[in-house]
């Protein structure tokens, strides 16, 4: 049975981004390289790989927010095929880990499409917070889309 259609649907609903071509990718992973040498760091890209294969699965990224004092945003992206395996909750539980062990930071918060529902069990299951809906946030196919933005606080991270 071909599922190719159905997860190309969820991708295009639950991504805040188009799919990106080849360039696209090389472009994310030369800046990526760039900002890791910056002086003071203000983003960190990191690569999901499947533990047993060693094969890239996704990524995830978290970034100074320079709106706020002590805060960052972040997000990830995983491979349709490894949804389910417990990939998504480590990335995210390994970029709080950064941005609360490491960096010090005393916020962290994403923004989810409202209709990826699997990331908001993900955020949940990492202790974020459910904090409201930012209206037309994204435009995405010529469409604006609403966010549904999750955060967590240094305290929370701690307990």
């Amino acid at each position: 049975m071909d599922r190719t259609g159905p997860v190309r649907a969820v991708l295009a609903l639950a991504l805040s981004f188009e799919p990106r071509t080849r360039d696209q990718v090389a472009q994310f992973v030369a800046g990526a390289v760039v900002s890791a040498v910056d002086e003071p760091r203000a983003e960190y890209a990191l690569a999901v790989v499947d533990r047993g294969t060693g094969e890239l699965i996704g990524s995830g990224r978290i970034a100074m927010d320079p709106h706020q004092q002590r805060a960052a945003t972040f997000g990830f992206a995983l491979r349709p095929d490894t949804w389910g395996a417990g990939y998504g909750l480590e990335t995210v539980r390994l970029l709080l880990a950064l941005g609360f062990e490491d960096l010090g930071l005393h916020r962290v918060w994403g923004a989810r499409s409202p209709l990826n529902v699997a990331s908001a069990k993900t955020m949940a299951s990492a202790g974020m917070v459910e904090e409201g809906t930012i209206r037309e946030h994204v435009l995405k196919g010529g469409r604006w889309r609403d966010s549904v933005v999750h955060a967590i606080l240094e305290r929370e991270w701690a307990r």
